[in-house]
């Protein structure tokens, strides 16, 4: 297994990085907030998780060893696969998943692309004695603190491949950006917008829809 890599990143894309590591470029899948953090040049160190299938060998890195512990303990529940898994982890922070795991929060579950009110009633049964209590940080609803940031307007076009991503159409794309664009440009006028953020309050606007 993979445990981690470490390098100067050569590439960042809308849902992969690529870590240099001595001389070999290592494809990296991730969320839109690790992805966000990474700087092209600038060295890093992530976290990873191999999944091996018959026909691929897909490596996906995280923030943190938690994130990657919980990306883990997703995918022993029916019907989560890492795709799903890394989705779920988009979309809440890992104690977030573990709150509503415990509390039965059905509501925040679905608010994952791909599940159900019945998927997620069976993530609940089938995680509850698994993911173990939160560690700490905010409550589920609660406000999202910086995760990553993007200049200009490329905020855009990572938070429309991430949705892109996990699922949505093009024109569900389009509308939650245009929902969101707001946010984005206050966020602008004190710093840059925060990708991580951002997606969330799209992904809270598609849930509704």
């Amino acid at each position: 297994m993979i445990a981690f890599v470490r390098g100067n990143v050569a590439s960042v894309g809308l849902d992969t990085a690529v870590v240099e590591v001595a001389g070999v470029g290592f494809e990296v899948r991730a969320t839109p907030g690790t992805l966000a953090d990474l700087r092209v040049g600038e060295p890093a160190t992530l976290p990873t998780s191999l999944v091996v299938r018959e026909d691929s060998l897909t490596l996906y890195g995280f923030a943190d060893d938690d994130e990657r512990t919980v990306f883990e303990l997703l995918q022993t529940a029916s019907g989560v696969g890492p795709r799903l898994a890394q989705a779920m982890l988009a979309v809440h922070r890992p104690d977030d998943l573990r709150r509503a795991v415990a509390t039965d929060d059905l509501v925040a579950l679905t608010k994952v692309p791909g599940i159900g009110k019945k998927g997620a009633q069976r993530i609940v049964l089938e995680l509850k004695d698994r993911l173990g209590a939160p560690t700490g940080g905010r409550p589920v609803g609660g406000a999202a603190p910086v995760v990553g940031v993007a200049a200009g307007a490329e905020w855009r076009e990572q938070v429309r491949g991430a949705l892109l991503g996990l699922g949505w159409s093009t024109r569900e794309a389009e509308s939650a950006l245009d929902t969101v664009a707001p946010v984005a440009e206050e966020q602008a006028k004190d710093s840059v917008p925060d990708v991580a953020a951002l997606l969330r309050a799209a992904l809270r606007t598609l849930s509704k829809a």
